[in-house]
This record gives C-alpha cells, structure tokens and sequence, in this order.
C-alpha cells in the first residue's frame, strides 16, 4: 500500500452517508444517482490525487467520478487506477492527441464510422470487423492501439454535454482469417477499460460467424465483468426491432433500415 493511502475508505462518515440516502449530482447521466458516500469518497480521492501530482486539479469531477465507480468506490484503488492511466496517457499520447498521420493505415481501412443518438443521448458508433486486418509491419499494434484512442477520443467529443457514454453496433458479416487479430482486439478491450473506464454504455456484436465466436473465447477471459454485462450478440433479423428500443427510428442507421448515414470516423 503507498503511502498515504492507508485507510481511505475506512473513514466514518456518519449516518447520511447510508446507501439509501442519495444526493442527484447535476451532471448525473442516464438516471444515476449519486450517493452522499460516493461525493466523499471523490473528495478523499481528489485530495489524495493532488497532494501526489498537481496537475491532477486540472481533471474534472466526472472523470475521477468515473475511475471511482470503476473500482467500487473504492479509493485506494480508484487512485492507483488513475494515477496509472495518467502515466499511460503522458507517456502513449504526449502531445494530448493522436494524428491522422500516425494512423494511416488503420484509416485507410475505413473501418469504423458514427451515427446518431439513442434515447439516453449516448453516442453510437459503427464498426465493420471485416474491414478490419492486422498491420504486419513492425510497430503495427502500436499503430492500431493509436488507432483506438483516436477513435475513442473523436467519439468521446461527440456525445452531447449530460452524457458520457457510448453505444457501439459490431458488424461482424463476412468477419474472416484476415480480420483475426487477437493481439489487436486485447489491446483494444485494454485501453477501453483501463484507459476509458465506464464510457461504455453497451455493445452490440451482430452477424458473429463461427470463426469469430472460436477467437472470442480467447479473449472472452481478458474482458472485465463490467464491459461483459455490456456486450450482446444479435442476429441481423432481430437487430433493428434491439435498436429501435434503445433508439429513436429517426436515429436508426440507414444500413439498419433507417434513414440517418453515417460518417465515417476520420470525417466527424
């Protein structure tokens, strides 16, 4: 245990901060509430988190809210698990951004576009599993795990302000030999939950193949309960009538039998 850390969470905080006593925070998305335990413990997490680095007073309460809600409310681990993602985030992405220029070929795949809004305001995006091919040159990974948080990132801006989450639909018709990258899809479930915690609102797979479903249980075991609770297979046949109860039909995917296009990532 660093130093410091010792008894976070074992602090008494009286009987106001009972489970059932629940305070609505304003920026609170998609009905949750926030408890009185959990505004304290944020607070125990920020000050904790400045006194070791100062530019931490610079991140919002939304982003440490959701690193806290990550691990349980639990503040040692909360603030081990962001400290982390910062060293990560310095260190991958130093200039606060990735480029189009250090993504080319993962681009040129025009592989994952964005759509309309569902009813909770979350963002939906669109990806094609079989536009998807690893790039065999030395620093490929890199390039699509630079590839991911560039995608993230631009989803991420684009959810409306009270929201912040995220839906995205898997397309994985024609999903073949080609389009089995292991070592891709763990580093991109990685940096979802190690490095976007709770910016998932649900996942949809459709079409999976059996190919698909072999390789899937491969990484099934890296994935987090979390993000697991989130992620549901769908057939083509029953996809529109599942999005059309999560999404309004002016918002449907033209490629869903809707009427609203979509934009390929790069261009949004």
């Amino acid at each position: 245990m660093e130093e410091g850390m010792m008894n976070l969470n074992e602090t008494d905080y009286g009987n106001e901060a009972n489970a059932g006593n629940l305070k609505l925070s304003e920026n609170d998305n998609e009905g949750e509430a926030t408890t009185l335990k959990e505004q304290q413990n944020l607070s125990l997490m920020r000050a904790y988190l400045e006194s070791h680095d100062p530019s931490s007073k610079e991140v919002d309460d939304l982003t440490l809210r959701r690193f806290l809600r990550a691990r349980n409310l639990d503040v040692e681990k909360a603030a081990l698990f962001f400290l982390k993602y910062q060293n990560w985030r310095n260190s991958f992405v130093p200039k606060g951004y990735i480029s189009e220029a250090e993504i080319q070929y993962d681009l040129a795949q025009n592989k994952v576009f964005l759509g309309g809004l569902d009813k909770k305001k979350r963002r939906v995006a669109v990806i094609y599993g079989s536009r998807h091919t690893q790039n065999s040159k030395a620093g490929g990974l890199d390039e699509f795990k630079r590839f991911c948080v560039y995608l993230l990132d631009k989803i991420i801006a684009s959810i409306p302000d009270g929201q912040e989450k995220f839906v995205a639909i898997a397309n994985l018709k024609g999903f073949g030999y080609s389009n089995s990258d292991i070592r891709g899809y763990l580093g991109a479930f990685s940096i979802l939950q190690d490095c976007y915690p709770e910016r998932l609102g649900k996942l949809f797979l459709v079409d999976a193949p059996k190919l698909f479903m072999i390789m899937w249980k491969m990484i099934y075991p890296f994935i987090d309960n979390n993000t697991k609770s989130k992620i549901e297979f769908v057939d083509t046949k029953q996809l529109k009538s599942t999005l059309l109860e999560i999404m309004e039909e002016s918002q449907l995917p033209d490629i869903y039998g809707g009427t609203l296009p979509l934009n390929p990532i790069q261009d949004a």
